[in-house]
Parts: structure tokens; sequence; C-alpha cells
């Protein structure tokens, strides 16, 4: 059985991450969609919230988990019994990147291989940072983002404006 992991931020998840989600899901036989806890990142939505969206989102995919998980990656795929993870690059400047990252995984757990696939053309321009910033300035972010969590944003945004 090949279990692959998907990891990132998802604050929030964002149609070009479910893009990444749907196409891999078809590669492997499990998709473990690791959501990061990191505690250097100051997230809008906590572990729980970003967990609870990207069920709601992949509940059609049945070979699709969502975990969270803090730490490095390559104790995460440990733990998870996963020699593959899946990255999606939108641009060269994400290339440079993730290769660092794949290569420093390798070099840590030789048996952890990386995927890359590009992103989807009419996603390549798209990034939660900018989800985020749109919904910060009360802007529409429904061809973005699934319903659902459009509304979790239009709250999210309404309440820090009222604190």
């Amino acid at each position: 059985m090949l279990r692959a992991i998907y990891p990132g931020s998802f604050d929030p998840v964002t149609y070009g991450h479910l893009d990444i989600i749907r196409r891999s899901c078809k590669i492997v036989d499990e998709l473990v969609v690791g959501v990061l806890n990191n505690n250097a990142k100051m997230p809008l939505f906590s572990v729980e919230e970003r967990v609870k969206m990207l069920e709601e989102a992949t509940k059609d995919l049945t070979n699709v988990r969502i975990v969270p998980f803090h730490g490095l990656l390559i104790d995460f795929a440990r733990q998870m019994d996963a020699f593959v993870i899946i990255r999606g690059l939108r641009a060269i400047t994400d290339f440079e990147y993730e290769l660092q990252m794949s290569q420093t995984n390798h070099k840590l757990e030789p048996d952890l291989e990386t995927m890359f696939l590009t992103t989807s053309i009419e996603y390549s321009y798209l990034s939660s940072t900018t989800v985020r910033e749109i919904a910060a300035y009360g802007g529409d972010v429904s061809q973005f983002v699934p319903e659902a969590v459009a509304g979790e944003l239009e709250a999210k945004m309404k309440a820090k404006r009222r604190v």
C-alpha cells in the first residue's frame, strides 16, 4: 500500500490545495493531509479549525485522511508509515525552496521521497496569504476557497475587526 503525506499549514485551505489533494489521491492508495501546527507562525485559524475545514472539503474522497501534526515532517512520515511526500509547485521560487526541503528530508530519512505536482494553471497565482489579505479587507473570496471556508473566513475577519 502506497501512503503519501501532503503537508501544509492550510490557513485556510484553498482550491489550489484541493486541486493537489484530488490529483494526489488518484496516484496513491492513501493520502494523509498533514495539518502543521507551527509554533513559529501565528495562524488565523486554529489547527482544529483547519482540520475541520479540510475534512469538510474532502469528505467525498474516501482515501484521504486529515491529521494534525507538529515537529519534523520526517518524524510525522515515520509515525504515519509513509515514504512519499507530496508537494505542489506554483512557480520557480516554490521549486527552489521545495527542492532544498526535499533534499534535507532525504538526507535525514533516505527512504523518504518527495513527489512534486505542478499546480493547475487556474490556481498558479493562488496562496492562503493572498486569500487572507482579500478577506481582511472584506473582499469576496468565494472563487478561491470552498463556500464553507469562505463563511469561516468572513466570520473570523468580522470578529477580528471588532477587537
